[in-house]
């Protein structure tokens, strides 16, 4: 009877055994058989961490898109310096708004540096979004940082209060346009660190449900042309394309996004021009094909809504029926924010998305004229839309707003010298910059 038993033991240690290694070779033919996609999906969910960035970040500093274009007729140098004298960065050191000098700080560059003691120059703007240090100096210890380290990485904090960046990635992004590079120091709290850690952080921590994606794909659009890489894998494991992201931001009515759906048609056209920059190597032929179909809605669409004016209202994506359907209360700022960020993108696309070249032309006139007759300090107010009106006329002359008022100041040294001092406020925005509609935001 002991012997029938240990046998039966000995059957049963076997058989289990078998059973095992028959589970452990079926665990391990599926787990080979998986996407290398979703076998780092499944990594990332048991380690309950973030995994590890597939891309290595190769070039020191992002490329850059140039204009297409340099035109007197649209903006003439004496109309340009004007402009641009009226968005020299004079903001108060004191609560220091970073979407101020994110604005700033992409329009300018972290290089110029300014004889008038009230404007920022670029170094101090770059300073303070990457040294805080001289963040805490303005706003005190009981604030946030702005920047936060993590592993190997930095968090931007941003959309939480005042002190913080109002958009996911802006300040990557205008860090990225100011020609930052990768290895330029970054000073958390805790410790030293560098700009390719916000950029590691950005690339592992993006997601396709973001409700902005707009500074995303430009930024990481800036920084992996170049090297030709056409996708990486978020802190999830999940694999994310330039054509999805083109896909994200195509996806819904151009009327939705940021500044007026302003900012996605931006960054749609960008992509196009970095795909012809690095040999089609960014998106597909038919993402591409996608892509001119959409900048082309816009151009007819903004063909047909422009005001007699020469500006545009906010709900330019209603085309011909733009002027009855506008909000007859609506505040200027909007037809700023639109007239600006039109011709920002039109600087960089070719001309067969233009509309007519009259129509630029007054565009142009109406943000000039604008400008001329608003109040400095209305202008202060209203910094951020109003920086992407220089930004975009220097765009039209082929040059930065940087290189232009370098120069133009050596003939013209009185250029920085103001009628009235800086006032001692935070540089707030008008409403509109502070609404939690990104139709209206920037």
């Amino acid at each position: 009877m002991t012997l029938i038993n240990k046998s039966k033991n000995k059957v049963s240690l076997r058989t289990w055994l078998s059973v095992q290694l028959a589970l452990g070779g079926a665990f391990t033919a599926s787990w080979l058989l998986l996407p290398g996609t979703q076998q780092q999906e499944v990594i990332a969910h048991i380690n309950r961490r973030p995994s590890q960035l597939d891309v290595v970040l190769r070039s020191e500093k992002a490329t850059t898109v140039e204009s297409l274009y340099d035109e007197a007729e649209v903006v003439s140098d004496e109309e340009l310096a004007s402009v641009l004298k009226k968005i020299l960065p004079r903001f108060s050191r004191d609560h220091l708004r970073p979407n101020l000098v994110e604005h700033a700080l992409r329009t300018w560059g972290s290089e110029i540096e300014f004889t008038n003691p009230d404007v920022i120059s670029g170094p101090q703007m770059k300073e303070f979004l990457t040294d805080m240090a001289k963040f805490v100096d303005s706003w005190g210890k009981n604030v946030s940082p702005l920047m936060i380290a993590k592993d190997d990485g930095i968090h931007v904090r941003f959309a939480e209060d005042r002190s913080g960046s109002v958009h996911h990635d802006h300040t990557l992004a205008a860090l990225t346009e100011a020609g930052l590079s990768l290895d330029d120091s970054v000073f958390t709290t805790a410790r030293k660190m560098h700009i390719r850690n916000i950029v590691i952080e950005a690339l592992r921590d993006f997601h396709l449900d973001e409700r902005e994606t707009e500074w995303s794909v430009m930024s990481f659009a800036l920084w992996l042309a170049p090297q030709k890489t056409a996708s990486w894998h978020n802190g999830e494991g999940r694999q994310i394309t330039f054509d999805m992201l083109a896909d994200r931001l195509m996806r819904n009515h151009k009327r939705d996004g940021v500044c007026l759906g302003t900012h996605r048609v931006y960054s749609l056209m960008l992509l196009v021009r970095l795909d012809d920059q690095y040999d089609g190597q960014l998106i597909t032929k038919e993402t591409r094909g996608q892509i001119m179909e959409y900048l082309t809605s816009a151009r007819d669409l903004i063909s047909a809504s422009q005001r007699h004016d020469g500006s545009w209202n906010s709900n330019w994506t209603e085309g011909s029926e733009s002027e009855t359907k506008a909000d007859p209360g609506e505040p200027m700022s909007k037809r700023v924010i639109a007239t600006g960020h039109h011709l920002e993108w039109l600087s960089i696309a070719p001309i067969e998305l233009h509309p007519p070249r009259a129509q630029i032309l007054k565009a142009a006139d109406w943000l000039i004229a604008n400008v001329e007759k608003t109040p400095q300090d209305e202008i202060d107010t209203n910094y951020t839309f109003y920086s992407h009106v220089g930004k975009a006329l220097a765009m039209w002359r082929h040059t930065s707003p940087a290189a232009f008022w370098t120069k133009w100041r050596t003939s013209h040294p009185d250029c920085e010298v103001f009628e009235t001092s800086l006032k001692k406020s935070d540089g707030e925005p008008v409403p509109d910059s502070e609404a939690s509609d990104s139709e209206a935001s920037d």
